[in-house]
């Protein structure tokens, strides 16, 4: 997975070295660029979605009021992410590329991966985002609710419904 450039757009003036919002940003930015990753699948778009989170929470002053750090940032780009992802088409899976050592076992792996990958997306956004959430970024049910700002229950119910409809797919290949 590509990683987030530290905010590649120049800040103001007044984040310099030893600021605590820069240590924010060093800190948290690569979680916040996977956060709108998940949502996007788009390193380009998920990169500006970071540093509209960052410009964002930096214009409001809303990050010195953070009772906790990750679910409100991930919170914040996950809004950001869902929102400019209803104003774009979705990307092609078949423009990734693996680069395995191997032709054929590429080839294999990159078709079985395209594969999977077209099965996620075409996944409602309902199921397939806290799916992604808990496999690839790790959360917790009860995260991914406060999140998505949602029951629990449902995170939960909502997971295990796209992984049986994934399991079904892939069943019948």
């Amino acid at each position: 997975m590509p990683h987030v450039a530290i905010l590649a757009a120049p800040m103001p003036c007044a984040v310099a070295a030893g600021d605590p919002f820069a240590a924010l940003v060093a800190r948290q930015s690569r979680f916040v660029f996977q956060v709108a990753w998940t949502v996007l699948r788009n390193a380009h778009d998920a990169e500006d979605v970071a540093q509209e989170t960052f410009l964002k929470l930096y214009r409001t002053g809303s990050w010195q009021r953070m009772d906790d750090e990750r679910a409100f940032l991930a919170r914040t780009a996950w809004r950001l992410a869902v929102s400019r992802s209803r104003h774009r088409k979705r990307p092609d899976p078949s423009e990734r590329c693996d680069e395995s050592p191997d032709p054929e076992r590429s080839a294999i792996a990159s078709d079985l991966h395209s594969t999977v990958q077209r099965m996620i997306d075409a996944l409602p956004d309902e199921l397939r985002v806290p799916l992604a959430l808990s496999a690839i970024e790790e959360l917790s049910s009860a995260r991914i609710a406060e999140m998505m700002d949602i029951p629990e229950g449902t995170v939960r119910t909502r997971i295990m419904r796209a992984r049986e409809l994934l399991r079904k797919k892939l069943e019948a290949l």
